[in-house]
């Protein structure tokens, strides 16, 4: 517990220290956010802020945990496994979400703020999950699910694969989507890592815990210069890799079905955009929520951004800490 924590100590200092030069860069080569004009009319004042912010994550990221695990991945110790999947996950859809970011910047869409086409982005996603599933499923042997209060996990057999899939697409999807306001992608994700975090050290997988505290330790970096208002946003290059990533860390730990119950936030998001189109084409036009996704309801409704960002981050924490606590059951 004591070396995970001060892991993440070192990957917050490691991305605070060269997050300035970063932003500053991004600023200076015009790397900067197209607000799209469906979005609340807020957010134009946001229109320019440098994005792709991810990077400073994922790069600190991957320094302290090839750092800290480089002789066991050496050796090809099977429990460096824990820490290269969800590494490589997380890289490849960082990559991903790079260049989304890059298209929507300097891409033939960039004047509408968009980047890649959804088809294209969702079967990609598909493919690295497939690939990530088959890992865990046969190259590290998982086919099972931990449920509360039950001794032994279940075995799912096969299944695990395509479940594996749809958890690691879907959490990509779901941080994306809540994705958009200074701070709650990341205050979120942190929130979720550590209860990861937590439950890794009560189950003594020593080294996924370490890599959740990584992770934590460079998005509290990130949020110090995503605080509001934000010098910097994420992009779909930190928060699809961060979704993701969460997915990979939930099925390592064999405690995925508590995943909606840590990331309550995120699902509240993706059911708020299904509600909402549902509803839009079975009533030929009528809305459940001023806008969707439902952070912004909230905004419309007379909210402002830092009372979103406050009220969501204290569900989730007592979401992480509800999900914690039957992990222990």
């Amino acid at each position: 517990m004591i070396l995970a924590v001060t892991l993440g100590g070192v990957s917050f200092l490691l991305a605070i220290i060269w997050g300035g030069v970063f932003v500053r860069l991004l600023r200076h080569f015009g790397i900067g956010k197209k607000i799209r004009i469906e979005g609340p009319q807020s957010h134009f004042t946001k229109m320019g802020t440098p994005t792709m912010g991810g990077i400073l994550i994922l790069a600190s990221v991957l320094v302290v945990t090839m750092v800290a695990h480089g002789v066991l991945i050496l050796r090809q110790q099977e429990i460096a496994e824990a820490v290269v999947i969800p590494l490589v996950i997380m890289v490849a859809f960082g990559v991903l979400g790079a260049v989304d970011d890059w298209s929507g910047v300097r891409g033939r869409r960039q004047q509408e703020g968009e980047g890649l086409f959804a088809r294209t982005k969702f079967i990609w996603q598909i493919l690295i999950a497939t690939a990530a599933a088959a890992l865990l499923h046969w190259r590290l042997g998982l086919r099972g699910v931990a449920v509360p209060t039950i001794l032994t996990q279940l075995n799912i057999g096969i299944l695990y694969v395509p479940v594996a899939v749809f958890i690691i697409v879907a959490s990509s999807n779901a941080v994306n989507i809540i994705d958009g306001l200074d701070s709650l992608a990341g205050l979120i994700s942190v929130t979720a890592f550590c209860a990861y975090g937590m439950i890794a050290v009560f189950q003594d997988q020593e080294y996924l815990a370490r890599f959740c505290f990584i992770v934590a330790g460079a998005c509290f970096a990130f949020l110090w210069y995503n605080a509001h208002p934000a010098q910097v946003f994420m992009g779909d290059t930190g928060s699809l890799a961060l979704g993701a990533t969460l997915g990979v860390v939930a099925l390592l730990s064999g405690q995925w079905l508590l995943l909606p119950i840590i990331a309550i936030v995120p699902v509240a998001g993706v059911l708020s955009v299904i509600l909402q189109v549902s509803y839009f084409k079975l009533t030929g036009g009528k809305r459940i929520f001023k806008m969707a996704p439902i952070q912004h309801h909230f905004e419309l409704l007379g909210w402002s951004e830092t009372q979103v960002v406050q009220r969501f981050w204290i569900i989730g924490l007592l979401g992480a800490i509800t999900g914690f606590a039957l992990a222990l059951v």
